[in-house]
């Protein structure tokens, strides 16, 4: 019974994945995490501006709980990626648009993954006595770090927020970088990419605009000019190197 509805649920999610789609699941997984995201980034500012006191221990709460439901569902994400994989669109077409996408993807989830998992080792590491929670339903654990030394426990805790801090970078790079290429698959390519992960929005005709002609040939001159350097570079890079 539980393969017949493993199977089922395969087959509706290839439903969506043969029209060029998203599943609703896959969806609302990008949805809600993209929300979840930039409430968390404003809210971990706004914290930084919060007077010591209640107001600050009651900021850090929420942000702890949000953080605890983010990594469950960033693992959930993770997880239906690899039971119904994603649809093959137009961002998988040969080329470096292509390749720079899956980059930008997987570090997308070191961040989803690594902003939570960092955040969970501060807390355990130096903020034994707070209590997480899963949306205030069940306790979350701290990680079992108890029986280690004190300098060890600042150690994990330093080495955590450091990793925390470059991740939020990561994410205040990455995330215009992802709206804008959104934005160019759909005005200026017309493709399928935004439409697969929103439904809603219309998909364009496909027809060829004087912005894809402009983008073009701009592409067409950094590929030619970083044609032009790169020789060179390894040449000046060759001179320079030691004979044995």
């Amino acid at each position: 019974m539980i393969d017949r509805l493993i199977e089922n649920i395969l087959e509706w999610a290839a439903g969506h994945t043969d029209e060029g789609r998203y599943s609703p699941v896959g969806i609302v997984f990008h949805w809600t995490m993209a929300a979840l995201v930039l409430f968390q980034l404003g809210w971990g500012w706004w914290m930084g501006l919060a007077h010591p006191g209640g107001e600050m221990v009651a900021a850090y709460d929420l942000h702890f709980l949000i953080g605890v439901l983010m990594l469950v569902l960033a693992l959930g994400r993770l997880g239906w990626r690899l039971f119904a994989p994603e649809p093959i669109n137009d961002a998988d077409k040969p080329g470096w648009e292509s390749t720079a996408a899956h980059v930008t993807h997987y570090v997308f989830y070191t961040c989803l993954l690594g902003l939570p998992l960092s955040g969970w080792a501060i807390v355990s590491a130096t903020a034994r006595d707070t209590q997480l929670t899963l949306l205030g339903l069940t306790p979350w654990p701290l990680m079992p770090l108890q029986d280690l030394p004190t300098p060890t426990l600042w150690a994990i805790e330093t080495a955590a927020e450091w990793m925390h801090r470059a991740l939020v970078a990561s994410l205040l790079v990455l995330i215009p970088i992802h709206v804008g290429a959104a934005l160019k698959h759909h005005v200026i390519d017309r493709d399928d990419v935004l439409h697969g992960m929103l439904p809603i929005l219309p998909q364009r005709p496909r027809r060829r605009t004087r912005w894809q002609r402009r983008y073009r040939a701009l592409e067409k001159r950094v590929a030619s000019l970083a044609s032009r350097l790169w020789p060179q570079s390894r040449r000046r890079s060759g001179r320079r190197r030691p004979s044995p």
